[in-house]
């Protein structure tokens, strides 16, 4: 099994920044890619950012692209979500997912199998 680990979320000032991470463990972890998603209050869950976990390739959402990062660590099967100029309607849940196969598009969550238990963050004015 997998389970994913997140850490990181809390409360920032709009135009903060906040660093995410995702820590998988298991037996049989393996990975594809990793995602980071949020659902807001009243919305369902939107992708935000993606890692093609071999080759490093990086996806991102057009409201978020410039302003975060997603990366890993191979060496300690990690994803991180570097957040930088957030702004209030950044405010989420976060949660960090395991792609176990190839897809070729990673911003839908049914390119992935495991998720996080979620992390808040909430950017305020």
């Amino acid at each position: 099994q997998v389970q994913l680990v997140e850490s990181g979320g809390g409360l920032v000032q709009a135009g903060g920044s906040l660093r995410l991470s995702c820590a998988a463990s298991g037996r049989t972890f393996t990975s594809s890619a990793m995602g980071w998603f949020r659902q807001a209050p009243g919305k369902e869950r939107e992708f935000v950012a993606a890692i093609r976990w071999s080759s490093g390739s990086t996806y991102y959402a057009d409201s978020v692209k410039g302003r975060f990062t997603i990366s890993r660590d191979n060496a300690q099967n990690t994803v991180y979500l570097q957040m930088n100029s957030l702004k209030p309607e950044d405010t989420a849940v976060y949660y960090c997912s395991v792609g176990v196969r190839w897809r070729l598009r990673l911003d839908s969550d049914s390119a992935y199998d495991y998720w996080g238990q979620g992390t808040q963050v909430t950017v305020s004015s």
